[in-house]
């Protein structure tokens, strides 16, 4: 037995080696002749010494030296074979996109992923912190590939970013937040792909508030003209800037976006 426990410390340097930081236990299977208690016994050995953590049933990525002390290394660098090992598409969004994108004042603490298909259950441990969000469809022109040390990662585009963070915004911390996010986002979104992407996005509500936050709390009078000019093409029609809140009795918007303004939005910089 001793032996084959060399085996799988071989194996895992192999891998590092080869640029990769994860594995399957259909990988091990293939590769050594062990039974599955066999193998059960090694997974807990190197999970006990710390080199490896499983992610997912049957799915463990490696811990290398240098990351034993926080017990995990980033999402970012295994979500493509994790997300492969799933057979899903996907994409890093919210506020990991927006820190990608330059665009991040706290580390966000957990890593969003959206994904197509039924629910997939969040991963919670005390070292993995992942959430799936489901969405039907997207189009793929608003989709990045990010180069990082393990290959390429699908990341949402800042265009695309800026629509979810509205939709989600109860998850990312509210309004304000996102204004926060939004002021530094803006520099890497473009006028012309910020139309495409709401051309494509479903809830015209998200639209109105991410064009209401632009003009009237960012003063980013381009991008909100762009926005406009879409709408203007559509149906829309009346809706709160907070859903969460309590619905006024008298719903006056004041602006062009029919945006009830029931919160008052500031940003931290």
């Amino acid at each position: 037995m001793q032996k084959r426990y060399k085996y799988l410390d071989t194996y895992i340097d192999d891998q590092r080696s080869e640029g990769k930081y994860s594995f399957t236990a259909a990988d091990l299977r293939k590769r050594f002749d062990l039974t599955d208690e066999a193998l059960k016994k090694s997974l807990q050995r190197l999970k006990k010494a710390k080199k490896v953590v499983m992610v997912r049933k049957e799915f463990y990525v490696i811990v290398p030296p240098e990351y034993r002390a926080k017990g995990i290394i980033p999402p970012g660098l295994y979500v493509r074979d994790l997300m492969k090992f799933l057979d899903r598409d996907y994409y890093v969004g919210l506020l990991n996109a927006a820190a990608l994108h330059g665009a991040a004042h706290q580390q966000p603490q957990s890593y969003s992923i959206i994904t197509t298909g039924v629910p997939l259950r969040n991963i919670q441990t005390d070292q993995v912190n992942i959430r799936f969000f489901i969405k039907k469809t997207w189009n793929q022109n608003e989709i990045e590939n990010r180069k990082v040390s393990t290959g390429f990662i699908n990341v949402s585009s800042p265009e695309l970013t800026a629509l979810d963070l509205i939709n989600h915004y109860d998850i990312v911390g509210g309004f304000d937040r996102i204004a926060t996010i939004l002021e530094e986002l803006t520099e890497s979104i473009r006028a012309e792909k910020l139309v495409e992407s709401a051309k494509h996005y479903k809830k015209v509500s998200v639209i109105q508030r991410l064009g209401y936050l632009l003009d009237h709390v960012l003063d980013e009078v381009k991008l909100g003209d762009s926005l406009y000019d879409y709408l203007q093409t559509i149906q829309f029609h009346t809706c709160l800037l907070s859903p969460q809140k309590i619905k006024p009795k008298r719903m006056a918007t004041g602006n062009r976006w029919k945006i009830v303004p029931n919160i008052e939005v500031e940003t931290d910089i």
